[in-house]
């Protein structure tokens, strides 16, 4: 998007400014999402920590590592936990697993905007249920170092775990005081990495994308954008799962089918 555009979507110049200097150094176009959100949050923030202007804070950021991290960690709403709508990771298991399994190759699967891993968790615990986690090649991505950092670190609060099955948790996590650390046999199997979904280039060949509780935060046009490399990054066949406020209306556009609720199949 170019700086008019930025412009145009904002009459308020220190804001503007803002967006302008976060993409010229960082690469992460805020104007790709919904600016009444983005704004009010990164608001918040800004005043929380004591500064006057987004044209300060800027500043700030760009010499205060943690301030950074803070700020990625707010703009990327890192509120997730395990299982998720359980009934949609039930459909995933009896039905789309299933289904890709009767190709009989090893399945390559990606958890998009992964957070602090909690997603990308779910789907190892329902893989390795089904003994073919071994055989199957998970990327977890996301664009917040902070929130990678804690999901290779693998420790959660109990109030994460609330939707895991009781028989699931006691399989793969382990108590540490006030934490659960999830099992060592479901991180090694986890391929974490940073990436910025709007500007990167996507891998190719995959099975399912799981891109859940993202999409919300951003424009049509960036919608638009991630839906054509999310469907050019699938194999034919393959599954792209999305979340529950974010129904794609017309599918065939990107060369998808709607099969089960949330789940668009590439034809």
């Amino acid at each position: 998007m170019s700086d008019r555009n930025v412009a145009a979507l904002t009459t308020d110049p220190d804001y503007s400014g803002f967006i302008h200097n976060v993409k010229q150094s960082t690469g992460i176009d805020l104007a790709q999402y919904k600016e009444a959100q983005m704004k009010r949050r990164l608001t918040t923030l800004r005043m929380k920590n004591g500064y006057h202007t987004f044209s300060d804070f800027f500043a700030a950021m760009m010499k205060n590592k943690d301030l950074f991290y803070e700020f990625l960690d707010r703009m990327t709403i890192n509120v997730s936990e395990f299982w998720r709508n359980p009934n949609r990771w039930e459909v995933l298991r009896d039905i789309i697993l299933p289904d890709l399994q009767q190709s009989g190759r090893k399945l390559k699967l990606w958890s998009a905007a992964c957070s602090t891993g909690e997603e990308p968790y779910t789907l190892a615990m329902i893989l390795s249920d089904k003994n073919i986690l071994a055989q199957t090649g998970i990327l977890a991505t996301d664009i917040d170092d902070g929130a990678l950092s804690k999901a290779k670190q693998g420790l959660y609060l109990e109030r994460s775990l609330k939707d895991v099955p009781k028989d699931v948790a006691a399989r793969y996590f382990t108590p540490e005081g006030p934490v659960f650390k999830v099992s060592d046999s479901l991180k090694k199997n986890i391929d974490f990495r940073k990436q910025n979904l709007l500007l990167d280039k996507f891998d190719e060949g995959f099975d399912l994308i799981i891109c859940r509780n993202v999409m919300i935060y951003f424009t049509e046009e960036a919608k638009n954008k991630l839906y054509h490399k999310f469907s050019a990054s699938l194999r034919p066949g393959g599954y792209l799962f999305v979340g529950s406020t974010e129904q794609i209306f017309t599918p065939a556009q990107y060369g998808f089918e709607s099969t089960e609720t949330f789940f668009y199949r590439k034809k």
